[in-house]
């Protein structure tokens, strides 16, 4: 077979099994996307290793499923952005920052104990906390959306706090990354400068020409115009978030998606965007988690120290970020909803992994363990987030 024909054959597996897993799991009460993300465990090298079947010759086709993937984060926290306003937002910023910035410190202390206690030089301790400090919402925000609570406080918040929570782990990436080269903190002040002026430039953009771009092409005879501006701006929003900013893709696409909320074709791009995302490149994203673990890699001599990381990051997240709702107004029932969300490492998890692993900040045994730590608290956080939500039958507060 050709390298054509195997891509689309594998690429038709995933989302034949996503989607039928994704059913199933709703079947037994769990939102659709804990079936999505386990079956690609089962797909992947723990088990039947779909991309290096006996019949797969094309060396690089995990990589291409991996770049869809990708895609399909992106448009995942892109359509999780259209859904909501700045004003919503804005209302829980005092939430938002206590907890995003607790629940990056609180987990970062303690993977540095946890990599001490270990026998970890300092650095290697100090970048396994670094990475328990990383949080993915796209996960949860599929789950929010799916239990239909998205646009409550507790969804408004846990989104404010992801935002929080990448900026400051990028300026501890940063501050990490000079120390270890020799810089000082003028790197840090550049990585701070670069993200306000990505905020203020996306921002400007957004709020007063975005909107006319958006008016000028509805009116032209251009079939599915908008759809194809919208995803254009999708992915410039995305790439500006990596190389001016020097934040995650997601904040990017994420800032998109409310930009274009404020649009009159607000209803019409999510309808586009939705039929394109849920029906290919979400799945695929889901699937991909579990399709770059290997179970059997973790050794055994280490699964003590594997249980305490699992343990500390999702407590880690769950006080750090619980807490600092709690301090920022929310009841306790909604700190925990909040702590839980943040629980969850996902792509942001392994990106900063990849860092320390590429920069020698990471052992490979080390490595291993945190890739197993992302798949534990990606895989936990949709059925305790609906379980957390399942417990109280009355609505959530609206923001």
């Amino acid at each position: 077979m050709s390298p054509f024909i195997q891509l689309t054959l594998v690429l038709a597996i995933i989302i034949l099994f996503a989607k039928a897993a994704g059913y199933l799991s709703t079947r037994i009460g769990q939102p659709s996307v804990f079936g999505e993300l386990l079956v690609g465990v089962l797909l992947g090298p723990t088990l039947l290793d779909v991309t290096h079947m006996y019949f797969i010759t094309d060396s690089h086709l995990g990589e291409v499923v991996h770049e869809f993937a990708e895609l399909g984060v992106l448009m995942l926290m892109f359509l999780a952005g259209l859904e909501l306003e700045f004003h919503e937002l804005a209302k829980n910023t005092r939430v938002s920052a206590y907890s995003g910035i607790l629940g990056v410190l609180v987990p970062v202390g303690l993977g540095l104990a946890i990599g001490s206690a270990s026998g970890m030089p300092f650095n290697q301790a100090a970048f396994l906390g670094l990475t328990l400090g990383a949080t993915s919402v796209s996960i949860s925000a599929q789950t929010l959306m799916e239990l239909k609570v998205l646009r409550s406080r507790v969804g408004l918040g846990l989104l404010g706090a992801a935002v929080f929570d990448d900026i400051l782990v990028i300026l501890l990436l940063s501050a990490f990354s000079a120390i270890g080269s020799g810089g000082g903190l003028g790197e840090i002040g550049i990585a701070l400068l670069k993200m306000i002026a990505f905020i203020a430039l996306s921002g400007a953009f957004g709020f007063y020409v975005l909107p006319r771009l958006t008016l000028l092409l509805s009116k032209l005879p251009i079939s599915q115009g908008v759809i194809a501006f919208a995803l254009v701006i999708m992915l410039v929003y995305g790439i500006s978030a990596e190389l001016l900013g020097g934040m995650a893709a997601i904040t990017g696409t994420f800032m998109a998606g409310m930009m274009f909320g404020r649009t009159a074709e607000k209803r019409r791009i999510e309808q586009g965007f939705g039929i394109i995302a849920y029906g290919f490149f979400v799945p695929v994203f889901f699937v991909d988690i579990g399709l770059r673990v290997d179970i059997g890699e973790l050794p055994l001599s280490s699964l003590w120290l594997f249980l305490i990381i699992c343990t500390a990051a999702i407590l880690g997240k769950l006080i750090g970020a619980g807490l600092g709702a709690k301090l920022g107004g929310f009841n306790w029932r909604e700190s925990t909803q909040v702590g839980i969300g943040m629980v969850s490492r996902g792509e942001v998890g392994l990106i900063v992994a990849t860092v320390g692993i590429s920069e020698g900040f990471l052992p490979t045994a080390a490595f291993t363990l945190i890739v197993g730590m992302v798949l534990v608290t990606t895989l936990v956080t949709p059925p305790l987030l609906r379980a957390s939500f399942s417990a109280k039958k009355s609505a959530p507060q609206e923001a």
